[in-house]
């Protein structure tokens, strides 16, 4: 297994998925959180967790939360591994 490199707690803004049709918004989501860390973590090879799906998804395809807390670490190969953060 590769070791980190990097791990960084992000706060990702969600509010312009209404960019998107409604029923799609959750799809929109999970996009611009992979764009995000992408573009913040300087790697195009981003694997998210599964908790981070349940919880964009929670509320159903039209009503993703308006922000999301994530925990991304970045590996030797260069892929990003996202997960949620623990709200303390």
């Amino acid at each position: 297994m590769a070791e980190k490199l990097q791990e960084h707690i992000y706060i990702i803004p969600l509010r312009d998925t209404r960019r998107a049709p409604r029923w799609k918004r959750s799809n929109a989501a999970i996009k611009d959180i992979k764009k995000y860390l992408a573009k913040h973590m300087k790697s195009d090879e981003v694997k998210l967790d599964k908790s981070i799906n349940e919880k964009v998804w929670d509320r159903g395809s039209t009503k993703p939360p308006s922000k999301i807390r994530v925990r991304a670490m970045k590996m030797e190969d260069g892929q990003i591994q996202a997960e949620l953060a623990e709200e303390s």
